[in-house]
């Protein structure tokens, strides 16, 4: 049952934030590995040498936020990894890379490394941004994220409907990753009906009602599927995405919420039912002749912490969870490198991502909230 309280993640850190005295202070966790018994200081310069795999979940969450935090990132990998430290009470981290996005931020858009980038993609790090306005009282970040927001508004890269395409002009291609880049930022904003109406219209291209899954790519100038796979990282961005969104949306909006309660429990039900007995997923989830893959174990159980937390997942589904969570624990590495997922740069292998390094804290984040209730 949802909460009818105000929920809203961003009021509730905002009020955690105003109680902190002084910005270096509310970091939760930081980057220290001192406690762990597999690390060993090198006398020559004060540096650490992780030596075998990690010997607690705390020694690994820190190894995998240094692994991330050293991985070059996109704008949508920046604006993931924003969003984990966030969500993980990091806020000075979350800080600072907010305050990156907008140090490349050209044209209104944020994390530009070369060119402008989708709009979607570059707005992912908006509610870090947002969120580092209200904390911090700066008015950079207000009016950076303001800016960002009037390209979203001024843009004639839509479709007739108004639904905005995912990928850089002049491709116009409607993507299932772009439910988590931009409806969250949206209703961070206060555009709660715009975040609706792009969720809704992505859906109508790319949502495959019999599977309960996302079909990867439509493309709107030959007006057919330019990718057709059930990418798994791709339902795994929607149902993730679709989370934020029910969380920020106000309690006057309740029909829209439960709207998109359907969304993520039929995502959750098309997913789960290809995945493997150890937890992972293969890459196209029904196709089992593709690469294992447990950035989609990350994302569902993700999902299924935050839903059960908030009352609309069902708990019984917690089971399912801890075995995906199980799964991609054990992939990771001394380094903190997660293995066994979609990796970068073109995402067709398994290897690794930015993304699945933010993905592990957001899931391990809301596995922590959860246990916490």
């Amino acid at each position: 049952m949802i909460n009818t309280e105000n929920n809203s993640r961003r009021n509730f850190l905002k009020k955690a934030g105003e109680a902190t005295a002084v910005l270096a202070g509310v970091t939760a966790t930081g980057f220290s590995c001192s406690t762990a018994d597999s690390v060993e200081k090198d006398k020559n310069n004060g540096g650490t040498i992780f030596k075998g795999k990690p010997t607690s979940l705390a020694d690994r969450i820190d190894r995998v936020k240094i692994a991330a935090m050293g991985m070059q990132r996109y704008d949508w990998e920046q604006g993931t990894l924003a969003q984990a430290f966030l969500e993980y009470g990091d806020y000075d981290m979350t800080i600072s890379l907010a305050r990156a996005a907008i140090m490349r931020q050209e044209n209104g858009r944020f994390s530009v490394l070369k060119g402008n980038g989708p709009i979607t993609d570059c707005s992912s790090v908006g509610e870090a941004v947002l969120f580092s306005g209200d904390l911090t009282s700066d008015p950079m970040f207000k009016k950076a994220a303001d800016e960002m927001l009037a390209v979203f508004k001024t843009s004639d890269h839509k479709d007739e409907n108004g639904i905005l395409y995912h990928t850089q002009e002049p491709t116009k291609w409607m993507m299932s990753d772009a439910n988590y880049m931009l409806p969250p930022f949206l209703a961070a904003c206060g555009e709660y009906q715009e975040a609706i109406k792009q969720i809704d219209g992505w859906r109508s291209y790319l949502y495959n009602d019999r599977e309960k899954l996302y079909s990867h790519i439509w493309d709107c100038e030959s007006n057919k599927f330019k990718r057709e796979d059930f990418w798994g990282t791709g339902s795994g961005w929607s149902a993730a995405g679709f989370v934020r969104v029910i969380d920020l949306l106000p309690d006057n909006m309740m029909e829209d919420k439960k709207k998109l309660i359907g969304y993520v429990n039929d995502l959750l039900e098309g997913c789960l039912k290809y995945m493997r007995e150890d937890g992972a997923f293969h890459d196209v989830v029904n196709n089992p002749d593709t690469f294992l893959e447990v950035n989609l174990s990350q994302m569902m159980a993700y999902t299924i912490f935050r839903g059960v937390a908030a009352g609309y997942v069902d708990s019984k589904l917690i089971e399912k969870a801890e075995l995906m969570r199980k799964a991609s624990n054990d992939r990771v590495d001394e380094y903190g490198y997660i293995h066994d997922v979609c990796g970068c740069p073109h995402f067709d292998r398994s290897y690794f991502s930015p993304e699945a390094q933010a993905f592990y804290i957001l899931m391990e984040s809301a596995a922590r909230d959860l246990a916490k209730k």
